[in-house]
């Protein structure tokens, strides 16, 4: 039999993350950087800056993928307590697939599982392949959810005032407002699809963690107070939020919208959005992106009134009793 001319390329080496270095990493983070750049309009450049950083310091568990002692390909992931939360994968287009993705994934689930007693892992990935068909790894355990990428053009969107059928005020967010904006999202999720997707909107403490991180880390850009609002009932219950930030240079993002149950279909929700927009937009945005799941129609017909689009789907995933 002739010897084959062309033999498949041997696989990537699996390797972990802690075992490489930033400078390795860089020219990994560099086509990351571009791939939300020209995508979604992200400038990604802080959040690549700290992988680079834990990286260097050995602190970031994950795996790389490496062909010819190069990285391809990386997932990196963060532990709480019982739950595991998947932060980051990226692979180079030249080695984009299904199967490279799985191979980090499973990695990534066997150490989590073996090391810390895991019990959930969430995840939402807006570089990973999106397929609704898609079996992952550990798919006997895991829940997926539809959800979109949304962006509008702040030159063009209807930014007009709605009529609003509750008496409440408008104030910029204070961090004062910390605590009652944590029971108001544990009390507006209460039931909602999206407290299947991260169970930190069930409690109290778990929306306080999340609010934090909003606030503090730069995952979902960099915290922008003067677009951030909290509504009031005229006797000063806190009733509703929008909290926003910087994207890019001329791009927010809207990180967190919600009203309480009490006040839902008052029109308060689009008077949040606006008065958010509309700040973004005098203060020099020429765009804003935000997320939401698939299925929350009132919330995805609200956003298109206004002139949001989706430009990308995605997936998230909850993997629970492991």
């Amino acid at each position: 039999m002739a010897a084959r001319l062309n033999p498949d390329p041997a696989p990537p080496d699996l390797v972990d993350l802690r075992r490489i270095s930033g400078r390795e990493l860089d020219p990994l983070l560099r086509e990351e950087v571009a791939a939300w750049r020209d995508g979604l309009d992200w400038d990604f450049d802080k959040s690549a800056s700290l992988v680079r950083r834990f990286v260097d310091l050995r602190a970031l568990s994950g795996h790389a993928l490496l062909v010819e002692g190069q990285p391809v390909g990386y997932l990196y992931y963060v532990l709480e307590e019982s739950k595991g939360l998947v932060g980051d994968i990226f692979l180079t287009a030249a080695h984009r697939s299904v199967e490279n993705e799985d191979r980090l994934l499973e990695a990534a689930f066997d150490s989590m599982i073996e090391s810390a007693q895991v019990t959930r892992v969430e995840s939402q990935l807006l570089m990973l392949e999106h397929a609704r068909a898609r079996r992952l790894p550990y798919s006997e355990y895991a829940e997926a959810f539809d959800r979109n990428f949304m962006r509008v053009d702040l030159r063009t969107a209807d930014l007009s005032a709605g009529h609003v059928r509750h008496p409440m005020y408008l104030e910029t967010w204070s961090d004062h407002y910390h605590d009652a904006a944590a029971q108001l999202i544990a009390a507006a999720y209460t039931g909602h699809v999206d407290s299947r997707i991260n169970d930190q909107y069930r409690s109290v403490p778990g929306a306080r963690r999340f609010l934090f991180n909003i606030v503090q880390y730069p995952g979902c850009g960099a915290f922008f107070r003067p677009a951030s609002y909290a509504a009031f009932e005229a006797g000063g219950q806190l009733c509703g939020v929008s909290l926003a930030s910087l994207v890019s240079q001329h791009c927010g993002h809207i990180t967190q919208i919600c009203v309480s149950p009490a006040v839902r279909g008052t029109g308060i929700g689009h008077a949040l959005l606006r008065q958010s927009l509309i700040t973004l937009r005098d203060m020099g945005c020429h765009a804003a992106s935000l997320t939401v799941t698939s299925s929350n129609g009132g919330a995805v017909a609200l956003y298109e009134r206004v002139g949001y689009r989706t430009i990308r789907r995605f997936s998230a995933y909850a993997w629970e009793g492991f």
